[in-house]
């Protein structure tokens, strides 16, 4: 009987060491010693710029579909749903899409999803800002990339943001088949860094002598378009544009768009990937819009780039919202590609009609840039087991704390500030509150808004940039147990995918000094 004993215990004891071991290597820091303190100063005596832009495709290649019995669009066995074998392999070889739930494998493909690029050049500076069609990219996966560019390129600062479309697969690692499994396919990630890695070539090798058109829609028209989806209410408009012309023939080179919305247009039931409404964003700037054979807009023609913002709050273009479509006179309730379509038309009429009027520069001061690698706590609890699991492949630079980075720009008269997640606007805008039935009886912290430290008349915010860290939330907005926020029958939804209480006061102070450098 004490042989018995002593072997259980041993085997648990083996046990037990086995799973700590397994959980501290995919807790590793996977790029240990890294971090970054960038600091380029500008001066006020004006220069000729450079800019190229690139794209590469990322879409993922589906091999095997599946026929789904009840029509919910996930993937059970026991619901009567089975898969087609269509490489003969005698596995599903599904490709899991991200954003809603688990269990949802791609059927196909409506568009092709990208990474797409602007590298910016003012001499000295040459800046490489990349956009992925992804639900998000982790830091780690970014310095990979960053690691693999040649000296040659002379790039000084990569720039990685991601749309955060919900209609691509998954990149992060949390809606594989089911919560324990991730929905990463290891082998797409390798092709993905090296298409990124093209699209940066891909700029750097089309660089041009160019000049810079600046715009902004602020009329709050695109609100009609944007549903606020937790109090306070605080939407972010307001469409900013970047347009490069070629200096020596007048044509243009890429339009970079940065507006916030989720692009989640089409909902929980879709199952093609697809970037959502920057789709029909971009297709409308490069290519123009056409209604029944009729030309609405004519195109500007070379390679456009979309920016989300400040997505957190939670800004989606909700089922519940119904939209105008103003070029076919059609009203939209129900998610679809066409909802999807006018969505993304109708920002590009807006962006459009706002570069009518836009402030041309030809010669701006150089590159002013600030950056800096951050180190926060990880306290999501959901988080930490999901790290130690190896579905969330971020490693730990600290016990439970993750590496991140913010940044800030100034290219002439614009101010660009890089995000790492999906804050929420009246972090960058203005009216945070201290509702009774938050967790922490405190005044606004995050105050004065970014928005008002940022120089220049053009305002630009990048989320989901260099990494996704989830929703950053205002701490006296905070409310992860009862009673509920503003005295609301129901919990609150942000804080189940946030990193914790104390992400938002680090990320504030830390974009606020790099704004004080600029």
């Amino acid at each position: 009987m004490k042989k018995w004993f002593i072997r259980i215990a041993f085997f648990l004891l083996s046990l037990i060491i086995g799973i700590g071991s397994w959980g501290f290597y995919n807790l590793r820091d996977r790029h240990s010693g890294y971090s970054l303190d960038l600091s380029v100063s500008s001066s006020n005596e004006p220069v000729d710029f450079q800019i190229g832009f690139g794209k590469q495709v990322i879409t993922p290649k589906i091999t095997d579909t599946w026929n789904d019995s009840n029509g919910d669009a996930r993937y059970n066995e026991k619901d009567g749903d089975t898969y087609n074998d269509l490489n003969g392999n005698g596995k599903f070889d599904a490709v899991w899409i991200a954003g809603f739930s688990n269990a949802k494998p791609a059927q196909g493909v409506h568009d092709e999803v990208w990474a797409r690029t602007m590298v910016i050049d003012d001499g000295q500076t040459r800046v490489a800002m990349v956009v992925l069609d992804a639900v998000g990219f982790m830091h780690d996966d970014i310095v990979d990339i960053r690691k693999e560019l040649p000296d040659e390129w002379e790039i000084d600062y990569t720039l990685i943001a991601s749309t955060h479309t919900h209609e691509s697969n998954d990149l992060i690692g949390i809606w594989g088949p089911d919560a324990f499994h991730s929905g990463v396919d290891d082998d797409h990630m390798e092709y993905l860094k090296e298409q990124v890695t093209r699209s940066i070539d891909d700029a750097v090798q089309g660089i041009r002598p160019a000049h810079l058109i600046f715009a902004e829609e602020l009329s709050g028209r695109d609100s009609l378009l944007i549903k606020d989806t937790r109090k306070p209410i605080v939407k972010a408009t307001g469409i900013h544009v970047m347009q490069a012309i070629d200096a020596e023939n007048g044509q243009t080179l890429g339009t970079l768009i940065n507006w916030a919305n989720h692009p989640e247009t089409l909902w929980d039931k879709n199952l093609l990937i697809s970037s959502d409404f920057p789709h029909y964003l971009r297709e409308s700037l490069e290519s123009g819009i056409v209604a029944e054979g009729d030309s609405v807009h004519n195109g500007y023609g070379g390679i456009a780039l979309f920016f989300n913002g400040a997505v957190g709050g939670l800004m989606t273009p909700h089922p519940s919202l119904p939209f105008n479509d103003p070029v076919r006179d059609t009203l939209l309730k129900e998610p679809s590609y066409e909802k999807t379509r006018t969505l993304g038309e109708q920002i590009a009429l807006l962006a459009i009609n706002a570069l009518e009027e836009g402030d041309t520069v030809q010669a701006i001061p150089p590159i002013a840039l600030e950056a800096q690698t951050l180190i926060l706590p990880l306290a999501n609890p959901i988080y930490r087991l999901a790290s130690g699991l190896g579905l969330i492949k971020r490693g730990s630079p600290g016990f439970f704390k993750t590496r991140t980075e913010v940044a800030a720009l100034q290219i002439g008269p614009a101010s660009v500030l890089s995000i790492p997640g999906e804050i929420y606007p009246e972090i960058l805008y203005g009216g945070i509150e201290s509702p009774p039935g938050q967790d922490f009886d405190i005044a606004p912290i995050e105050v004065p808004p970014l928005e008002e430290k940022m120089k220049g008349p053009y305002k630009f915010y990048f989320g989901l940039s260099n990494d996704e860290i989830g929703y950053i939330i205002p701490k006296s907005e905070w409310d992860a147990k009862e009673p509920w926020l503003y005295l609301d029958e129901n919990d609150t939804y942000g804080e189940e995918n946030s990193l914790g209480p104390e992400t938002s006061p680090i990320l504030y102070e830390a974009l606020s000094k790099l704004l004080e450098k600029l």
